[in-house]
């Protein structure tokens, strides 16, 4: 036991840097990504309703507490994380909902499952908030988008991740239950790992702000000790400034369309086009793999541009444009090959819009305060909860009264809609100073 206290408490109290910081970043990525992925139901959705005799509302229903239970679980545990650090309250969320993964390939009947999966989300809304601290920790600002780039690699690549085993594996076994006992295996092994690799910032570097690597061994010995406020933040201060309200408003309801896809993604192309539950999930995977792709590229020109909202802009408006076009086809015969292009080109608007949101969010917050991360990161996590469970709750209505089609425009109208605005909340330049260089650009 005294060892087991010893690794979740373990912090640095020195800034790490080179190859050290990196690694301590990867480990943080890759507890995001298995959360992330223990979480996975989507990919095996309509074999799953068809065994349990449920329809998509009540599966709406279910998913939607589940949310519920995952937004309160976000803002509980993100402020005690900033005060007392994450790695206490990741790694223990990691094995515990490991376990409940496993647990899922005994659900038999629509209340077993309602009560597994509202437990299963408790805990691993604990991740957002913790996970995003970390990285942000371990991210000076002149490559915070593309660390947050990766960061999104937690729910992104795991829906990839997830549609691709199942693509492979159902043809093999057959049996939904497969899926959960695949995936609890990777992340119990994984959380093994992340177990002995993982560590916190003491409270002190914490509430510092980096702006590049290269500057922390000149300016660590400079650093004035911080003063007891610092270093003991509360969840309060943060919830003062309506920029930050905004900025986390917008983008949750920009992401209405991304939501709808992780939620009912295979279940869509199922309905719509009519693909086997195994086509659609092999389908689905490539909205996954380019929405990767395009959050790195876009953070990489991000960073080097210093330029968050304009990046994201640009985004947001292909985005919107695209989809007139991508709707049109609802109804229409398309080859599987040409929906790999399609659903490609979906994900990876969506994620030139969300990468440099991502950086930008985090150093609103770390203007704010510092040491307030993972509280403006549980914040973040608790209206993306609550709007997904819109997703789950209103959408099998909207698709039951009219069609996929109707939902996925109410979805486009209200993110874009909403999002543009609050974008112009935030705080930083729009366009570069006429100074030559890629030097930093502070926050306005």
């Amino acid at each position: 036991m005294a060892k087991l206290s010893g690794l979740l408490s373990r912090e640095l109290t020195v800034y790490p840097t080179g190859g050290r910081r990196v690694w301590l970043l990867f480990i943080a990525i890759l507890a995001n990504f298995i959360a992330s992925y223990e979480a996975q139901i989507a990919p095996v959705l309509p074999l799953l309703l068809n065994d349990l005799n449920m329809s998509l509302h009540q599966y709406g229903i279910v998913s939607a507490l589940s949310v519920l239970s995952a937004a309160i679980s976000a803002l509980l545990f993100a402020p005690l994380a900033d005060r007392y650090g994450r790695v206490k309250f990741l790694v223990p969320s990691l094995f515990l909902t490991a376990v409940c993964v496993y647990a899922m390939v005994l659900v038999e009947t629509l209340s077993h499952l309602l009560i597994l999966r509202v437990v299963l989300s408790f805990v691993d809304g604990v991740a957002i908030g913790t996970t995003a601290g970390l990285v942000r920790d371990f991210s000076p600002r002149m490559g915070r988008a593309l660390a947050f780039g990766f960061w999104t690699f937690g729910p992104v690549g795991s829906n990839f991740f997830a549609n691709a085993m199942a693509g492979w594996t159902l043809p093999i076994f057959h049996a939904w239950q497969s899926q959960f006992i695949i995936s609890g295996t990777i992340a119990l092994v994984s959380a093994i790992v992340i177990l002995f690799n993982i560590a916190d910032l003491s409270p002190e570097l914490r509430s510092r702000i980096v702006h590049s690597a290269g500057e922390t061994g000149e300016r660590e010995a400079a650093w004035e000790k911080p003063d007891k406020a610092a270093i003991s933040p509360k969840m309060r201060e943060i919830l003062q400034f309506p920029h930050i309200w905004a900025l986390c408003i917008g983008i949750t309801l920009f992401l209405l369309t991304y939501m709808t896809i992780a939620s009912f993604g295979t279940k869509l192309l199922v309905d719509v086009f009519h693909y086997d539950a195994h086509q659609a999930a092999a389908i689905a995977k490539y909205f996954w793999l380019f929405n990767l792709v395009t959050l790195l590229v876009a953070g990489w020109i991000s960073d080097r541009l210093q330029l968050r909202k304009i990046v994201s802009l640009t985004g947001t408006v292909l985005f919107a444009l695209y989809m007139v076009f991508f709707i049109s086809l609802f109804g229409t015969e398309v080859p599987e090959g040409q929906m790999i292009i399609y659903t490609s080109l979906l994900g990876g608007l969506i994620g030139i819009a969300y990468g440099p949101w991502c950086a930008l969010f985090s150093e609103n917050a770390e203007d704010v305060k510092a040491s307030l991360q993972s509280s403006a990161w549980g914040l973040f996590g608790f209206f993306s909860r609550i709007v997904s469970l819109t997703v789950y709750f209103v959408a099998p209505l909207v698709v039951a009264a009219s069609h996929w089609g109707t939902w996925l425009w109410i979805a486009v109208g209200v993110g874009v809609l909403v999002y543009i605005p609050c974008l112009f909340t935030g705080k930083g330049p729009w366009l570069r100073k006429k100074e030559g260089g890629v030097a930093h650009t502070p926050l306005a």
